[in-house]
């Protein structure tokens, strides 16, 4: 299966521009009723709050289709220091 395309890693805020999402946004696929497999969490795009503190921007991938559970998080400390590729 083909991988999804990165989120854009700069979103506009009003004048400020925030180079790092706070969250990432996931497309959650349940295992099958009956099946041992977990769940399958397919990165999907990137969450910016808003500048007030109430809500957030989800910016999700150029010319994907999305449908189902989204699932928004923050990165994992691991995640936050490598670099964009």
């Amino acid at each position: 299966m083909a991988q999804a395309r990165q989120p854009t890693t700069e979103q506009s805020n009003g004048d400020e521009v925030l180079s790092k999402p706070t969250h990432k946004a996931y497309v959650v696929q349940e295992a099958k009723e009956g099946s041992e497999r977990k769940g399958r969490w397919l990165e999907v795009g990137a969450v910016w709050p808003h500048k007030n503190g109430s809500g957030f921007d989800v910016v999700i991938a150029a010319g994907l289709a999305v449908s189902g559970r989204v699932v928004c998080v923050p990165p994992k400390p691991n995640e936050e220091e490598a670099p964009a590729a």
